[in-house]
């Protein structure tokens, strides 16, 4: 009868304070003006003083246990990137934050109820074992993952440096399932790689440039720069950015990117939310080097997401680049973290980037100019292309007859522009930004 009576008046207190709560803030002025609140917190009171009376096995529903059940369940019908951490998780955060981690290098997604990769970074161990995107992950070391959520995924693929896990990976196209045994490094990935003029295969009676960015860290714009400085050098008419499979990385380090080829001050992307302090604008530094306004084409597919959304989108919106390919990931959304009361955190999706037209990102991708597809083979042979080109596992005999197409259409759409040029008697090289 004692137990009883306490379960209850833990729940009248619950909903007292919930009730209370929520007339404080609606006395600051909060928008939620009728009672449904009410009467729902009263029936999640409810079911919480059931399932700890009633149910079978007690060790289940400690009130941290079901508060937490809750908390994961609320947050993970969100969105994907919405997340309950339990205190170890939120330390493991904590700790990733503040020094490099062991991890696979792959980026994956939730997609239908599958762990998918998005991109395997280059130089990464799951780049160098042969992963590729739109690789389903079945097994990870042997447990299965149909009811792994995505961020209970990572956490099973991060670990130690020197730890091995293997994946079971199902791949679409071939309906080939196999094991990979890939041991964990710590990731630090080159951001700015192959800058070259291209050949004169591809690029004709004209110098087009070439770079492509893996992911976004604090050294890419100066070290994109510094790779534009030698190309110019070089005299390079036009320049050709590659970010497909590109996952994103640090915003600051993407507009400081768009700075390169955008005048002073101009503004790159936006966030906005419900509440004002979460809207906020991002700009191209007050001061920028300066550099001809060269035709510019920027390479995206379904692989370019986060930071590589914001550049492609930016450049796109001010009539800066055509964007060649496919449509981009659709991850334009912002995180905040924050802590509870016994050292849990949410992860909250809190606003969404918006590109220069106030054209929103998230869900939606950034649409290329010019539609241009790979099949799933000619993708396969682009990631192998690049493992050839780092000497990792080279097949020259494959790669042979391989042509990267959306590349391709890339260096005809900018000799179009040039030629145009050249037509109607406009510079080949207009003023500087």
């Amino acid at each position: 009868m004692k137990k009883r009576l306490l379960q209850s008046l833990v729940v009248v207190l619950v909903v007292f304070n919930v009730v209370v709560g929520v007339r404080v803030y609606q006395a600051v002025g909060a928008q939620e003006k009728d009672d449904a609140g009410y009467a729902n917190i009263a029936v999640f009171a409810r079911a919480m003083q059931l399932i700890r009376q009633d149910y079978v096995d007690e060790k289940k529903v400690t009130y941290e246990e079901l508060t937490h059940s809750a908390m994961r369940g609320m947050l993970g019908n969100l969105d994907p990137h919405s997340q309950f951490m339990e205190p170890k998780d939120f330390k493991g955060m904590q700790d990733d934050t503040n020094s490099r981690f062991g991890g696979l290098g792959i980026v994956v997604a939730q997609r239908d109820g599958n762990i998918v990769i998005v991109t395997p970074m280059e130089d990464s161990p799951g780049f160098k074992a042969g992963l590729l995107p739109n690789d389903q992950i079945v097994k990870i070391n042997g447990q299965s993952t149909d009811k792994m959520d995505q961020s209970e995924a990572i956490n099973q693929l991060r670990g130690d440096p020197g730890q091995k896990v293997t994946l079971t990976i199902l791949r679409p196209v071939t309906k080939e399932i196999k094991d990979f045994t890939i041991t964990r490094e710590n990731i630090k990935v080159a951001s700015v790689k192959d800058a070259k003029l291209l050949s004169a295969d591809l690029g004709g009676d004209f110098k087009v440039g070439y770079a492509r960015i893996t992911q976004f860290n604090v050294p890419t714009a100066e070290e994109l720069g510094k790779k534009l400085d030698d190309l110019q050098a070089k005299g390079m008419q036009a320049f050709i950015l590659d970010l497909r499979y590109n996952p994103g990385g640090l915003l600051n380090s993407a507009v400081d990117v768009c700075g390169q080829f955008l005048p002073p001050k101009t503004l790159v992307v936006s966030t906005e939310g419900r509440v004002a302090s979460q809207s906020r604008q991002y700009r191209t530094a007050d001061t920028v080097k300066p550099r001809p306004r060269f035709p510019l084409a920027i390479l995206i597919n379904g692989g370019s997401a986060s930071g590589s959304e914001i550049v492609a989108g930016a450049l796109k919106d001010l009539n800066r680049a055509i964007l060649i390919g496919e449509t981009t990931f659709g991850k334009g959304s912002v995180q905040s973290v924050i802590q509870l009361q016994d050292g849990s955190a949410m992860r909250l999706t809190t606003a969404k980037y918006y590109t220069p037209s106030h054209t929103v990102i998230h869900e939606h991708g950034v649409a290329p100019t010019i539609r241009a597809t790979l099949t799933p083979d000619q993708e396969r042979l682009l990631m192998m292309q690049r493992r050839d080109e780092a000497g990792i596992d080279p097949d020259h005999k494959e790669l042979a007859n391989f042509r990267d197409t959306q590349l391709e259409r890339a260096v005809d759409a900018l000799k179009g522009v040039m030629i145009y040029a050249d037509k109607t008697g406009g510079p080949k090289k207009a003023s500087a930004n």
